[in-house]
Formats: C-alpha cells, sequence, structure tokens
C-alpha cells in the first residue's frame, strides 16, 4: 500500500493508505525518499489556497523531492525529481520558455498529486539521477536551488555587482549564494526573524538587516552609499519587502519578484520605479535548471545541506506543517521511505 498525506482544507491534512500509483507509458515508479515543504506548500496549508487558485480536491502536497526508481531502465537510480511537467509542443515551450507552459502540470497544484506520499509515478524524462556526493536530502533542495537560479538569470547580475536580497527564508538564502557564484561583488540582505538573519550572513551577505530597526531604509540605501544595487530581490511576499526593492535599486536597475503574497494582489512606489525606469521581472518556477543546480551544490558552490534544519517522517507530516508554518529553523524535510 501507499501511504499519503492529502490536504482537504486550511490545516487539514489526513494520512491514508491508497494502491500504490501504476506508472503509465513514459513513467517510472519513484519510492519517495525526501520532501522539502516549500513557502507554497504553506500557502496551501494556511491558507487553503494560493494566489487565485484554491484546493479543488483532496490534493497530496510537495513539490521538491527525491527518491528511489522502483522498477525499469532506472531501477535502483537515486533521483531528483522535476515537479512541473510540461507539454514541450505549445508556442511557449517551443520558444524556449516551458516554465510558462500553457498546458503545464505541476505537483500538488489541481489535480496531480506531488511528493508526501511513499510511492509517486512520474515522467522517467523529469527525474534527474542524483551525483553520489549528494544525499536524497540535497535531492530534494535542488528544487528551491533551481529557483534561486532562475531568479538570478531573470536579474542579469552583473560581474561585480552589488545585490540585495529582501526576504531570507530558505530561497532568499540560497539566492545570496547564487549570486555570490554569479559574480555579485556585494550582498545585503534583510529579514524580520533572527535567525534568517543570522544564516544570511552565514552563507555570504555582507550586511544584513531587520526591517523593523529604525534606520532600516538608510542602512539598506547607505550600503551602496546612496546610488543603489545593481539588482534587488523580493523573496518575501510582502508590499513592504517590494517597495524596499524599489527604494534600493539604482536608477536603470532590476526588481526580481520571487516572493508569493497572501493576497493576490501586490503593490509599489510606482513613481519612485517609474521616474528610476527599472525594470521588474517575475520568477515563475524555475526553466530547465536541474543539472545546473546540480553542479553548483557538486562544485561547493552552493550549501544547501546545512539549510534541512528539521526532519521529520510522513507519520508527523501534521508537525512538520507546523513546525514549517512557525518559520521555525530554515528547511523542514518530510522523509516518506523513512
Amino acid at each position: 500500500m501507499n501511504t499519503t498525506a492529502r490536504l482537504y482544507a486550511a490545516r487539514d491534512v489526513r494520512l491514508a493508505e491508497e494502491p500504490v500509483p501504476e506508472p503509465a507509458g513514459g513513467e517510472s515508479l519513484v519510492e519517495v525518499t525526501a520532501v522539502g515543504l516549500c513557502g507554497s506548500d504553506l500557502h496551501w496549508y494556511a491558507e487553503g489556497g494560493i494566489g487565485d487558485a484554491r484546493i479543488e480536491h483532496p490534493i497530496v502536497g510537495g513539490h521538491e523531492m527525491a527518491g528511489v526508481v522502483r522498477g525499469g531502465p532506472l531501477d535502483g537510480t537515486r533521483v531528483a525529481v522535476d515537479p512541473a511537467i510540461p507539454c514541450h509542443r505549445c508556442d511557449l515551450c517551443r520558444a524556449g520558455h516551458p516554465n510558462l507552459c500553457r498546458h503545464i502540470v505541476f505537483a500538488g497544484h489541481g489535480r496531480r498529486d506531488g511528493g508526501l506520499q511513499r510511492y509517486l509515478a512520474w515522467p522517467t524524462d523529469r527525474l534527474f539521477p542524483l551525483p553520489d556526493r549528494l544525499t536524497d536530502a540535497d535531492g530534494a533542495m535542488l528544487e528551491p536551488l533551481g529557483v534561486a537560479v532562475h531568479a538570478v538569470d531573470l536579474g542579469h547580475v552583473p560581474l561585480g555587482a552589488a545585490v540585495a536580497v529582501l526576504g531570507c527564508g530558505p530561497i532568499g538564502l540560497l539566492l545570496i549564494q547564487v549570486a555570490r557564484a554569479a559574480g555579485a561583488a556585494r550582498v545585503v540582505a534583510a529579514d524580520p526573524l533572527p535567525h534568517r538573519r543570522a544564516a544570511a550572513g552565514r552563507y555570504g551577505a555582507d550586511l544584513v538587516l531587520d526591517p523593523a530597526e529604525d534606520g532600516y531604509a538608510a542602512a539598506l540605501a547607505g550600503f551602496t552609499a546612496g546610488l543603489g544595487v545593481d539588482v534587488a530581490f523580493e523573496i518575501a511576499g510582502t508590499d513592504a519587502a517590494i517597495e524596499a526593492a524599489v527604494t534600493a535599486a539604482r536608477p536603470g536597475g532590476r526588481v526580481v519578484l520571487g516572493g508569493i503574497p497572501s493576497t493576490d494582489t501586490s503593490s509599489f512606489p510606482a513613481s519612485t520605479a517609474r521616474r528610476k525606469g527599472l525594470t521588474l521581472a517575475m520568477v515563475r518556477r524555475m526553466k530547465e535548471v536541474y543539472p545546473r543546480a546540480a553542479a553548483l551544490v557538486t562544485a561547493g558552490l552552493a550549501d544547501v545541506r546545512s539549510l534541512v534544519s528539521h526532519r521529520y517522517p510522513l507519520s508527523d507530516v501534521r508537525t512538520a506543517f507546523a513546525t514549517a508554518d512557525a518559520r521555525a529553523g530554515l528547511k523542514v524535510v518530510v522523509e516518506p521511505a523513512a
């Protein structure tokens, strides 16, 4: 049997025993060994939806996944699971934007179950064998690392750039590392939580600020002597963080919005953005970056392992969600095969 954790409504997660899924043509059966709980999972858990999407039917969540293939040509291979299944046929896929696919299917969204279950049937071409140096939890962390890589791609970070990262959850902390690897010379970071600010310093931020402190705006501006950062990454999902990003960016700079707000509306100071001639870019998951993400970890340019602060078996999935929702630690990982 297959143990599953289904979300029926906000904060209503139920464990059940269901049949093991049968792989269809072109699919493999994966025994899921590690699932990271993402900020978007927490929107589903705490709010019963995300943006304009709501729970359509009881859904197995979880899209940061790794496991072991059981059967077929990859039998026994440890893999990272790309949660996105683009059609590869629409105009956007053909134009090189599979993350914007008009017919995309995504794990834990709509009616496609995700990784919070013992076994998962998934397209074989969306499975990426893990290098020996990477653990299964490392493999699950390649998904948020891939989002950070895509965000830095969108930011067009110049060599020697000054960068701001506003929001230091796991993706923000990975962004600090990826921006450094991409050639950023100076990084300022901000987060209201002390343990995340401490982590930002460990992962390479030169200056870490508390947005609730008096003088925050002045300290952010003072980081570049008032000139502004080349790229500001907003990863908090709040209007205050977007305003800080717009304020921190230099004239002609870029603001990359990666946070997901609790409501379906975001706002920013339009006059400031217009006068600066800013370019705003929106992060939609990632493109085909799993091999690049794995290469960054293998080369020691990104540390994903130390971000994992909590591990739970699937039987304790409710505790795992409560821990992640409380923003305790950094990354919570569920291990369905444990």
